[in-house]
């Protein structure tokens, strides 16, 4: 067992000792304009994987969706009301993600992002169907825009 430090009144903390404490006081800091005691560069990584984190939740958000729509159009014998909901439920989200975010547009549209994404979603369905890798097409079958579009249902 760790035994904690002992934080007194007004002292700071390093980002590695606690976190959660050192985000408190950096926060306070910032609001008491007390700007030379500020830990910049780490306050600076924390911003950046703010942004790095929403792309993650929209990349997996994405990949639910995309491993959906292929179990969806792979086997259509075992769609289900749980399958539908979730594609649903996923472009909702994906949508109000768009709508808090909307500069991660620009992430939709980098191929590179896209074809992370479709890994992740055939290695998902492939799990879900226990199919081959190789059953699985390599490149998104259906237009990217048609992944999102509330009318659209792989047949």
């Amino acid at each position: 067992m760790t035994i904690a430090k002992v934080v007194r009144p007004g002292e700071l903390v390093g980002y590695d000792e606690d976190i959660q404490l050192w985000s408190q006081q950096q926060a306070r800091l910032l609001r008491e304009g007390r700007f030379a005691e500020i830990d910049i560069e780490h306050i600076a990584d924390e911003i950046d994987d703010v942004g790095k984190s929403e792309r993650r939740e929209l990349a997996s958000r994405c990949a639910v969706l995309l491993a959906h729509l292929l179990k969806w159009r792979i086997q259509p014998s075992f769609r289900s009301s749980s399958w539908r909901a979730t594609i649903l439920d996923q472009r909702q989200r994906i949508d109000m993600i768009l709508g808090e975010t909307p500069s991660l547009e620009s992430v939709l549209r980098d191929p590179n992002w896209r074809q992370g994404v479709w890994l992740d979603a055939r290695a998902q369905a492939r799990g879900e169907m226990r199919a081959k890798t190789d059953s699985l097409p390599a490149a998104i079958p259906w237009s990217w825009d048609s992944t999102f579009d509330p009318e659209f249902w792989p047949d």
